[in-house]
């Protein structure tokens, strides 16, 4: 089987995860046997040449990068609120050295599958249709909307106004992506609902985004006890929420409490603007990270404080699966099908934050229970291999049928 993955960003570094996500379904995909070929866009926020990209991991696919620059600017939102009716979020990602690389793929090569990794390579949908025989995905990493129309909630001022614009607009583009293609195949079983109660009729297989358990839970680290962290793309809007919400309502009771604790912040392209509102005692900034599995091993409490955002954090996954306790919200576990008080925490009020981490912090067997649980959860659902079998089991399946 040949398969033509394409997204909007080169899945090398995997430090997002969207990067992950689609790293590991390569991974998956290529140790099924399936030949992979990855179609992706070298923007100006994740630029990627392919020298870059480890032998050990282009020796899994065939990759064609193409330069898109894809810039955020204030010229180009105001040009695209006024002038345009898509997303802003979708329109930066239409390019024509883009679209000329993609008909030369599709005129070399017979794919069986073409699958389009998240919402905003969906444009491109209407090209595969015109060139190719082949069978169209749509990977949903998440329910773009909703995102927004969460941070629509947090937003004030003319934020919210231009934010309130952005969601009904990814709402139409979303909605109206509905069923251009053969398969749907969603990250979490509640995005598959959520898609089918807006109006999907085509096949869903949900596909969560697995590991290499063997590989994420290699090595040992001393773990500083205790501790708190987070780890995250910090210039991800409702990772920037939930982080300044804890900072500013919850950590000043809870270093008051454990005054010598420190809180260890890490993730990549945060703003100026964040750096200096993290300029708080108690909370090291540490920035971008070379090995965050490294850095999750040294620590003890993980802090996912999120009260907006889609699909599956998979920096989660990642952290029970290396036997951390995650303290997160509701929202934070959506898709993880996880157990509050077994294998992780979950609060949704300053206070529930701030009483669970100060006990926490004082039962270091609790920590290692709920870790122990984690890792067993993670070991039980979320092995690569057998994630990527069913997902080819399913394309043969329904290929069969059609």
């Amino acid at each position: 089987m040949k398969l033509l993955l394409i997204t909007n960003k080169v899945p090398y570094p995997a430090n997002d995860g969207g990067s992950i996500a689609t790293l590991n379904m390569v991974k998956g995909l290529s140790a099924c046997g399936i030949q992979v070929t990855v179609l992706s866009m070298i923007t100006l926020k994740h630029s990627v040449s392919l020298n870059e990209i480890p032998e050990k991991i282009r020796t899994l696919a065939i990759f064609r990068l193409v330069k898109v620059p894809a810039p955020i600017t204030i010229t180009g939102l105001l040009n695209n609120l006024i002038f345009s009716t898509l997303p802003y979020n979708a329109e930066r990602f239409i390019d024509k050295d883009f679209t000329k690389e993609l008909v030369a793929v599709l005129t070399s090569v017979d794919f069986d599958i073409v699958q389009m990794e998240g919402l905003y390579v969906c444009p491109y949908i209407k090209i595969v249709r015109q060139l190719s025989k082949a069978k169209i995905v749509y990977r949903a990493h998440n329910i773009e909307h909703e995102i927004w129309d969460r941070s629509v909630l947090l937003a004030k001022g003319f934020k919210k106004l231009y934010l309130k614009i952005l969601s009904r607009r990814i709402r139409k583009f979303e909605t109206g992506l509905l069923n251009t293609y053969d398969y749907l195949v969603p990250i979490t079983s509640r995005d598959g609902e959520y898609l089918n109660k807006l109006g999907n009729t085509k096949p869903v297989h949900v596909s969560q985004s697995g590991f290499d358990l063997l590989e994420i839970q290699k090595g040992k680290q001393e773990v500083e006890f205790p501790s708190l962290f987070h780890i995250g793309a910090l210039d991800w809007a409702p990772n920037q929420e939930g982080l300044l919400w804890f900072v500013r309502n919850c950590w000043p009771e809870i270093l008051e409490k454990y005054p010598t604790l420190k809180f260890y912040v890490a993730g990549r392209n945060a703003p100026a603007w964040l750096e200096n509102d993290l300029k708080v005692k108690g909370i090291v900034y540490l920035g971008e990270i070379e090995d965050a599995h490294e850095f999750i091993r040294s620590k003890s409490i993980m802090v996912v404080p999120l009260f907006s955002g889609s699909g599956m954090r998979i920096k989660i996954i990642e952290g029970m699966a290396l036997g951390k306790v995650i303290v997160s919200t509701g929202i934070g576990t959506e898709g993880i099908n996880t157990t509050h008080k077994k294998n992780i925490l979950v609060a949704d009020k300053k206070e529930e934050f701030i009483e669970i981490i100060c006990n926490l912090a004082g039962n270091k067997k609790l920590c290692g229970e709920i870790g122990s649980e984690a890792v067993r959860f993670i070991q039980e659902n979320f092995d690569n291999t057998v994630i990527a079998e069913k997902l080819v089991s399913f394309f043969k399946t329904q290929m069969e049928w059609d």
